[in-house]
C-alpha cells in the first residue's frame, strides 16, 4: 500500500526547523533576522513536549551572543550532543572562529543559515549570499536550498551526511526569499527519515565525546613542526563528504521521488549554453528555461547544492558534452577580487583544458533585488553575442562602470491558471498575518499550490507592506515578485495618493479598496490616474469601510481579518463558506492566547467582511480623463525628488546607479523624514485651545514630534492662515507679547492618542479626531514650520519641561511604532544637546527607525544648522564605536590645546591669548567651550600664522561635543555588554540611554537577560525563569559611573533632572529607560504607553532613581530613590495589563500564577535593595 503523502503550508525557516529537529538534541541559539524563526519554531515545539528521534523534547539555550552560540554548540559537540543552531549574516561572522575549531576537530553539526547580506555601506536584513561565501573558508561543508520543497528535502541530507562524514554542515537558503516565502510543500515525517541514520557513526560520535571516565586532551597548541601535517590528516575526511552527499540525496530522491545529485542539471540535454547558480533563483531561471524551450530554444542551468566541498567528479557529471557557453550568477560582490567565488570555482575547474567553454560571471538578486525572468533572458542573450560580457550585473542599471546588462520588459511566464494577488498593508496592521493566514487555507482546504511572499520596508509598525500570493494547479517556481495580479486589494487609503496600487493588474481584474468614504466620496477621491486606469482595464472595483468596522468592532486600525473574509468573498478561490470555517479555525489557533474576547471580534470581523463590501460602478466617461504630470512643489529640493520621493513611491529599483554617485559610502542626507508626509493615521489630535493650560506635556510625550508648542509674534499671527487661533502665552511677564499655539503636523502623526491621553487640563485640550477632518492643519502646519521663528532662547530650555520643548526636535517623524515608548527619551536629548552631539547607536529598533533609507529622522538646527552627527556600525560594538568617537575628537581637542598653548608663548596677540585661555580654561565645559570657541574663531580670523591655519582647520572640534550611544536591552544586557562595561570602566566623558523594552523588539520579541520572570517571550515561549539583571546596579559598583533609571510617564521632571545631570558628568553615564513596546501587547493599547510607565513604577515593577558619584564628594549619599514606595496590591493587576503575561495563564496555567509571584518577589526584593542604598550613610566625620 502506498504511503499518503502529507503536505504543509509552510516558509523555509519552518521546513529547516522541522528536519533540524528530529537529529537535534541541544541548539544553542541568538536571534538575528531572517533566521530567528527557525530557533523560535524549536523553542515552542519544545515548551510544549514535541519530541525529537531520541524521544525527548530539543533542550534549547539562548545566548549571548552568535559568537556565544557558536562557542556552546562546540562545547555541547565536544559533550557528545548533537547540536544545531540558527544565524545569519553578521551572526554567522561572529561564529566563524568557532566554526573554524569546530571543523578542525571534525564534530559533526549543522548550522542552519537563512542567507544574508552582510552590512558594509549600508545594514540590510535582507537576502543575498555574501554571509556564507564570508564562511567557506572555514571547513564547514556547505549545501544550499533554492526552495521551500528544496530546503524540507536537504535539510535532512545535510544531518545525516554530517554524522557520517564528521564533516560539519552550513545548511543554506535565501534569506526573505526561501526563508520568508510560504509555500504548499511535501513534508518529510521522522519515522521516514530516522532509519537513515547511520547508527554506528552516531555511537562513535558519542564514544569520542570528552569525559572524564575515559579522558584525552584536545584543543592542543601545535608547533611549526606538525601543525601542517596534522592539518592535512583530515584530507581523507573531505574527500569522501560528496559520495557521502550524493548518496543521501538518491535516499531522499527514493523517498520523495525528487532528484537530487550534488550538482543538477535542468534544460535540454544538447544545450549549447549555460547558466550555473545557486539558491531561490535556480527556481526563476527553470521557469525561464520552459518559456524558450516552448520557442525552440536549448537552453539549460547547473544547479548548485553541495558548494563546498567542491566535487568536481559531481560537475562534470551534471554538465552536458555540448556546452559552449557558460554564466555563473553569483549572488554577492566582492570588491576587488577577479570574480565572485562559484563564478572562481567554475573557472578554476577549467583552467587548461582543451575547447573548454567561454564562461563569463555576473551578479545578481544583492539585498533581495527582485530577480525576474526578464533578467534571466538577459543572461541567456549575452551568452548568445559574439563575445559576452563578464563581470556584469543584472537587475540593475549602471551607468557609472556601465557593467549591467540590458534591461527588458517584463513577461509574465507563470503557468496558466495561476492566480496572483496583491494586498497592500501597513505594518502591525495584521495583513502579513492575514494574507499567510489566507495561503494556509488554500493550501490545507484544497488540492491547490500556493505561494504567499510578503515585502517590507524597514519602518516599524506603520511601515509599507506587500504581500504577494499566487495559487493554482500547477507547482509555482516564480520566486519574484507578482507583477500581474489578477487582484489587487489596498487596505491603506492613503496609500492611493502614494503608490501606484494598480500597477499590472490585468484587464477584468478586481481591485478592493479599504474606503474611509462611501460610494460617491470614493469617487470623487481617487487621482485621475486610477479612475482611468480602472475604466480602460475594465476592473471590477469593491470598497469596504474595513476602518469603521475595525473601529466599531473594538479591533482598532487592525483591519486585517475584515479585508481578508472580503478577498474571499470577492474572489471566489475556494466556496466563501468553507472559507468563513477556515479562517475561524486560524483565528482561534492564532488569538486563542490572547483571550476569548479577541476571538470573539475577529469571529465578528470575518461575518462584518463579507457582509459589506460594496461593488462600485466604474463610470465609462473614466477612459477620456486626461491625465496631467504631477504638479511638484517649487521648494522642494532636488535631492529630495530625484532619490527620496522616488524610493519612497517604491520605485527604488528604477534608480540607476549614478544616483549614488557622491554617496556611494552610505551618507544619507539628514531630514529626509520631514518630506514624507505619509498621512498613514485614522485619527489625529485637535487642539481645543480654551482648556489648553500651556504645560507642553503633549510634545514632551509624542513619540514622532509632530505635535509642537510655538510662540508667536503678533506679524506671525497676523500672517497666519485664516482661522488660527491662538493664546496668550502664559506666564506673560515671561512670554512678554508673544502669542500660544499647539500645532499638530497631522500627516507626520501616527494617530496613537499619547498627548491627549497625557493631557492634564481639567477639561482635555486635545481631542483625537478623525484625519480627514484634520486637512485645514496641513498648511497651517507648513506656515508654522516655515514661516513661525524658533524661540527656544526666550527662556532657558533646560530649566523645565514647559520650557525644554519650545526648542526644536533635531528628531522628528521618525518610522518608530505608533505609541513608541522608545523615542519621546530620544527627541528630548536632541532638544537640549542636538546641536553638539554624535550618536553611535546599536543596530535594533533605534538605528531602523533612526536611519533606514531613504528616511531620516535626525536633522539640522533652523538657525544653526547643526544637528546630531548620527551612524550605526553593528549591534554587538555599539558602545566601542561610541567610544572610538570620543577618543578621536579628544585626540583632536588635545591638539588643539597644543596648538594654542605654543602660541601663547610663541607670539600669539592679545586678542588671541585671551580667547585662547578662555578656551583652555573650559575647553571640557559645554557652556564654556560655546562661548569661547566663538571667540577663537573671530581672533584668528585672516591671521596667515600656521597655529592660526591649523586651529581653523581643526574648527569643527572646539565646541565640546555630546557623545551619545543609543541601544536597546538586547545590545547593552546581551550581545554588546562586554563592550558597555568596558566603556563605562574607562572613565571616558561619554553618555549610553538604553531604551529597554525587556525583549529583542526589533527581531520580533524574543527574550534578553532584561525579560522579567514570567513573562512570555520568543525564546521563552513557557515563560522566562530567571530574574531580570539588574544592570544599574552593575554599573554602580564601579562608584564613578553616573546612572539613572527613568520612566517619562511616571515622572518627566525626573527623567530631564537626570538627563541634564549624565550629560554634565565628567565621565560616564547610563541612562536606563523604561520603553512599552508593542511587543509587550498593552491591553490598553499603544495610545497608552506613557500611563504604562506610571502604572509600572506605581506597581512596583520599574523602580525610579539616580546615582551621582560627584554628591559623595560633598559627603550626601550618590544614590537617591526618586519613585516612592510602591502600592503592590497593584503589581499583577499591572501583569495583567500587558498580553505578553497574560498568554501564560492562556498556554501554561500550571505555572503561571507561580512565576508572576516570582516576578513579584524579585521586583519587592531589588526595590528593597534599593531603599537599602538610599538609606545609606555617607556624611564625612
Amino acid at each position: 500500500m502506498t504511503k499518503q503523502k502529507k503536505f504543509i503550508t509552510c516558509d523555509g525557516n519552518y521546513a529547516a526547523a522541522h528536519m533540524s529537529y528530529m537529529f537535534s538534541e541541544v541548539a544553542c541559539i541568538y536571534p538575528i533576522t531572517p533566521s530567528s524563526t527557525m530557533a523560535e519554531y524549536v523553542d515552542e515545539w519544545a515548551a510544549f513536549g514535541k519530541k525529537n528521534m531520541f524521544g525527548r523534547p530539543v533542550r534549547l539555550a539562548e545566548m549571548q551572543s552568535e559568537g556565544g552560540a557558536a562557542g556552546a554548540v562546540h562545547g555541547a559537540l565536544q559533550s557528545g550532543a548533537l547540536t544545531t543552531t540558527y544565524t545569519a549574516s553578521q551572526g554567522l561572522l561572529l561564529m566563524i572562529p568557532n566554526m573554524y575549531k569546530i571543523a578542525g576537530e571534525l564534530l559533526p553539526t549543522v548550522f542552519h543559515v537563512s542567507a544574508r547580506a552582510i552590512a558594509g555601506h549600508a545594514l540590510s536584513i535582507f537576502g543575498d549570499h555574501s554571509d556564507i561565501y564570508a564562511a567557506r573558508q572555514t571547513g564547514f561543508a556547505m549545501l544550499g536550498a533554492g526552495s521551500v520543497q528544496e530546503e524540507m528535502d536537504l535539510a535532512g541530507v545535510a544531518h545525516l551526511a554530517t554524522l557520517k562524514a564528521r564533516v560539519p554542515f552550513l545548511a543554506f537558503f535565501d534569506g526573505f526569499r526561501t526563508s520568508h516565502e510560504v509555500q504548499k510543500i511535501e513534508t518529510i515525517e521522522m519515522e521516514d527519515i530516522v532509519p537513515l541514520v547511520d547508527q554506528e557513526a552516531l555511537q562513535e560520535f558519542r564514544n569520542r565525546a570528552l569525559n572524564p571516565e575515559h579522558p584525552v586532551t584536545r584543543g592542543t597548541a601545535q608547533n611549526p613542526d606538525i601543525f601542517f601535517q596534522a592539518k592535512e590528516a583530515a584530507n581523507r575526511y573531505y574527500d569522501a563528504v560528496p559520495d557521502i552527499v550524493a548518496d543521501y540525496m538518491d535516499q531522499i530522491s527514493e523517498l520523495t521521488g525528487r532528484k537530487y545529485r550534488p550538482f543538477t542539471y535542468y534544460g535540454a540535454p544538447d544545450a549549447e549554453n549555460i547558466i550555473i547558480a545557486m539558491g531561490s533563483v535556480t527556481e526563476t531561471i527553470r521557469e525561464t528555461i520552459d518559456y524558450l524551450t516552448e520557442q525552440g530554444k536549448k537552453v539549460g542551468l547547473i544547479a548548485v547544492h553541495l558548494f563546498r566541498p567542491f566535487s568536481a567528479k559531481h560537475f562534470v557529471e551534471a554538465l552536458p558534452k555540448s556546452v559552449k557557453r557558460i554564466a555563473v550568477l553569483d549572488r554577492a560582490k566582492e570588491p576587488g577580487a577577479g570574480g565572485e567565488p562559484l563564478f572562481l570555482d567554475i573557472r578554476s575547474h577549467f583552467y587548461g583544458q582543451k575547447d573548454a567553454p567561454i564562461i563569463v560571471g555576473g551578479r545578481y538578486g544583492l539585498g533581495s533585488k527582485d530577480t525576474t525572468p526578464s533578467q534571466i533572458l538577459s543572461v541567456y542573450e549575452n551568452l548568445d553575442m559574439n563575445e559576452p560580457k563578464g563581470d556584469f550585473t543584472i537587475g540593475i542599471v549602471d551607468d557609472i562602470t556601465f557593467k549591467s546588462l540590458p534591461m527588458k520588459e517584463e513577461i509574465d511566464i507563470t503557468p496558466k491558471g495561476t492566480r496572483q494577488a496583491k494586498f497592500y498593508g501597513l505594518g502591525s496592521d495584521g495583513t502579513v498575518g492575514a494574507n499567510k493566514n489566507s495561503i494556509k487555507i488554500i493550501g490545507d482546504a484544497t488540492d491547490k499550490y500556493c505561494q504567499g511572499y510578503f515585502q517590507y520596508d524597514s519602518k516599524k509598525s506603520g511601515g509599507f507592506t506587500c504581500s504577494h500570493l499566487r495559487f493554482g494547479d500547477k507547482m509555482i517556481r516564480s520566486t519574484y515578485l507578482v507583477t500581474t495580479p489578477d487582484f489587487v486589494a489596498c487596505h491603506v487609503p492613503a496609500y492611493i495618493h502614494l503608490y501606484d496600487v494598480l500597477k499590472g493588474l490585468k484587464k477584468g481584474g478586481s481591485f478592493l479598496l479599504n474606503s474611509i468614504w462611501d460610494v460617491e466620496e470614493t469617487k470623487n477621491k481617487l487621482p485621475n490616474k486610477m479612475k482611468k486606469y480602472l475604466a480602460e482595464n475594465e476592473i471590477n472595483f469593491y470598497i469596504i469601510n474595513g476602518t469603521q468596522l475595525g473601529e466599531d468592532l473594538g479591533l482598532g486600525t487592525r483591519t486585517n481579518t475584515i479585508m481578508q473574509a472580503a478577498f474571499f468573498k470577492i474572489s471566489e478561490v475556494i466556496p466563501y463558506s468553507v472559507a468563513v470555517d477556515e479562517m475561524k479555525k486560524a483565528i482561534v489557533k492564532t488569538y486563542g492566547k490572547k483571550g476569548e474576547q479577541i476571538v470573539n471580534m475577529n469571529f465578528a470581523a470575518i461575518d462584518a467582511g463579507g457582509k459589506n463590501v460594496i461593488k462600485v460602478e466604474v463610470p465609462t466617461e473614466w477612459k477620456d480623463i486626461k491625465v496631467k504630470g504631477e504638479n511638484e512643489e517649487e521648494n522642494r529640493p532636488a535631492y529630495i525628488k530625484n532619490m527620496v520621493d522616488v524610493i519612497n513611491a517604491q520605485r527604488g529599483d528604477d534608480l540607476p546607479v549614478s544616483t549614488f554617485k557622491g554617496y556611494e559610502d552610505g551618507t544619507f542626507e539628514m531630514g529626509t523624514a520631514a518630506f514624507e508626509k505619509r498621512g498613514i493615521a485614522v485619527s489625529v489630535p485637535e487642539w481645543q485651545a480654551e482648556n489648553c493650560i500651556q504645560c507642553n506635556q503633549c510634545a514632551y510625550v509624542c513619540p514622532h514630534a509632530a505635535i509642537r508648542p510655538f510662540l508667536m509674534t503678533e506679524a506671525e499671527v497676523n500672517a497666519a492662515p485664516a482661522g488660527t487661533e491662538t493664546r496668550v502665552a502664559t506666564p506673560t511677564k515671561t512670554f512678554a507679547d508673544l502669542s500660544f499655539r499647539i500645532q499638530v503636523s497631522v500627516l507626520d502623526c501616527t494617530g496613537c492618542g499619547n498627548c491627549a491621553d497625557v493631557c492634564p487640563a481639567k477639561t482635555k485640550a486635545l481631542e483625537m479626531k478623525p484625519l480627514e477632518t484634520q486637512q485645514a492643519e496641513i498648511a497651517r502646519w507648513d506656515y508654522m514650520d516655515q514661516k513661525v521663528t524658533v524661540k527656544e532662547k526666550v527662556v532657558d530650555k533646560f530649566q523645565s519641561v514647559k520650557n525644554s520643548q519650545f526648542a526644536q526636535p533635531l528628531f522628528e517623524f521618525s518610522g518608530a511604532c505608533a505609541g513608541c515608548g522608545e523615542t519621546p527619551y530620544i527627541k528630548l536629548i536632541t532638544q537640549l544637546y542636538g546641536e553638539r552631539m554624535m550618536v553611535a547607536n546599536a543596530t535594533g529598533c533605534s538605528s531602523i527607525y533612526g536611519g533606514s533609507a531613504p528616511s531620516t529622522p535626525y536633522c539640522k538646527h533652523k538657525e544653526s544648522g547643526h544637528g546630531p552627527a548620527w551612524a550605526n556600525s553593528l549591534f554587538e560594538d555599539n558602545a566601542e564605536y561610541g567610544f572610538g568617537f570620543a577618543e578621536g575628537v579628544q585626540a583632536q581637542r588635545e591638539r588643539i590645546a597644543v596648538l594654542m598653548e605654543d602660541a601663547m608663548k610663541n607670539g600669539a596677540t592679545d586678542d588671541m591669548k585671551e580667547a585662547f585661555g578662555e578656551w583652555l580654561a573650559g575647553m571640557n565645559d559645554a557652556n564654556a567651550s560655546i562661548a569661547a570657541s566663538a571667540k577663537v574663531k573671530k581672533a584668528i580670523a585672516g591671521s596667515d600664522k600656521s597655529y592660526a591655519v591649523e586651529i581653523a582647520k581643526l574648527e569643527q572640534y572646539l565646541v565640546k561635543k555630546s557623545i551619545w550611544v543609543f541601544g536597546g536591552d538586547g545590545w547593552a544586557y546581551d550581545i554588546g555588554y562586554g563592550g558597555l562595561d568596558h566603556v563605562m570602566a574607562s572613565g571616558q566623558d561619554i553618555n549610553i540611554l538604553v531604551m529597554d523594552t525587556e525583549v529583542y523588539s526589533n527581531t520580533g520579541g524574543q527574550s534578553s537577560k532584561s525579560t522579567p520572570v514570567g513573562a512570555v517571550a520568543k525564546f521563552a515561549a513557557s515563560g522566562k525563569r530567571i530574574r531580570k539583571k539588574d544592570l544599574g546596579a552593575m554599573m554602580m559598583s564601579y562608584g564613578y559611573v553616573y546612572v539613572a533609571q527613568v520612566a517619562m510617564g511616571a515622572n518627566q521632571a525626573q527623567y530631564m533632572k537626570a538627563l541634564k545631570e549624565a550629560e554634565a558628568y565628567p565621565g560616564p553615564s547610563l541612562i536606563i529607560a523604561y520603553s512599552p513596546c508593542i511587543n509587550h501587547g498593552l491591553r490598553a493599547s499603544m495610545g497608552k504607553t506613557q500611563e504604562e510607565e506610571k502604572k509600572a513604577v506605581e506597581a512596583g515593577y520599574w523602580s525610579l532613581f539616580r546615582y551621582n558619584p560627584l554628591l559623595e564628594n560633598e559627603g550626601k549619599n550618590p544614590f537617591q530613590l526618586d519613585s516612592k514606595e510602591p502600592d503592590w496590591s497593584k503589581f499583577q493587576e499591572f501583569l495583567n495589563g500587558e498580553v505578553r503575561y497574560t498568554s501564560l495563564k492562556k498556554s501554561f496555567p500550571a505555572i503561571a500564577d507561580e512565576l508572576f509571584q516570582s516576578a513579584q518577589d524579585n521586583a519587592k526584593w531589588r526595590h528593597d535593595s534599593y531603599k537599602r542604598m538610599a538609606a545609606m550613610d555617607f556624611s564625612k566625620e
